[in-house]
């Protein structure tokens, strides 16, 4: 059998952050996948054929499918919600703001009693946050998304999960911030946000200044890890092949 063709050109920056998404959910075991978004989505489906096999993936209704989107399962919604109370499920959301200890919103921006914008509302944010692990994708990292304080909470962060009491902090945790500039984390004493790494190409400057809050930053940033070229292969001729993922990603 002839070996593959290799894949031609450099891995693009939406591809880094597909790996970066995807590395969230390693080590979960089977857990369910809920990825919010086209990075996270394609982030979620590499890791079920390369290092997460235990992974559970789900159409967003009552499927459970496979990487290539084939039924595998049914989830009612009796089960779904055992899993989103239990622990067992790692959703990726989006944040249209988020500050330094993780607390993020979605719902207005502005002042609650005459916001300037109505966004989607809570939702099921509150939830998730208190009853699953949560990360969060960013697609255009800047100081309207990553502010000091949100003007709203919606995604409850380490602070007020800490002040809620235990009954909030059993099963929260916040593994992991994806952005088109980098990667975060909120290992620090105080439970504020991380720079982790910095996607080729981005320097670490860029990311304070694109930040309104102060950053814990390691004196030493490695970059992104760049996808495997079978992880490539994989992310452009099997999972994406339409390239959805540079249409949220700027080059």
């Amino acid at each position: 059998m002839n070996a593959p063709a290799p894949v031609s050109g450099n891995p693009t920056r939406a591809e880094h952050c597909v790996i970066a998404c995807a590395e969230a959910w390693r080590g979960d075991g089977e857990v369910l996948a809920s990825p919010m978004g086209a990075v996270p989505s394609v982030g979620a489906r590499l890791a079920r054929l390369t290092f997460a096999p235990e992974l559970l993936l789900t159409d967003g209704e009552a499927t459970i499918v496979g990487p290539d989107g084939a039924a595998e399962g049914w989830l009612p919604y009796r089960r779904h919600l055992t899993l989103v109370t239990g622990g067992r499920r790692h959703v990726m959301m989006g944040a249209s703001q988020i500050d330094r200890f993780g607390n993020q919103n979605i719902s207005c921006i502005g002042d609650w009693e005459r916001p300037s914008r109505q966004l989607l509302g809570v939702r099921g944010a509150p939830v998730n946050t208190l009853n699953n692990p949560v990360s969060y994708w960013v697609p255009r990292h800047s100081r309207r998304v990553f502010v000091e304080r949100v003007d709203m909470v919606c995604g409850v962060g380490y602070d007020r999960a800490a002040a809620a009491g235990p009954s909030a902090t059993r099963f929260h945790r916040i593994p992991r911030v994806v952005s088109d500039l980098g990667v975060f984390d909120f290992a620090t004493p105080d439970r504020s946000m991380r720079l982790v790494s910095v996607h080729p190409g981005v320097t670490v400057d860029q990311v304070r200044e694109a930040t309104a809050f102060t950053l814990t930053v390691p004196d030493d940033v490695p970059r992104t890890r760049s996808p495997s070229p079978a992880e490539l292969r994989l992310i452009r001729e099997v999972i994406d092949p339409s390239g959805t993922r540079d249409r949220e990603v700027r080059a």
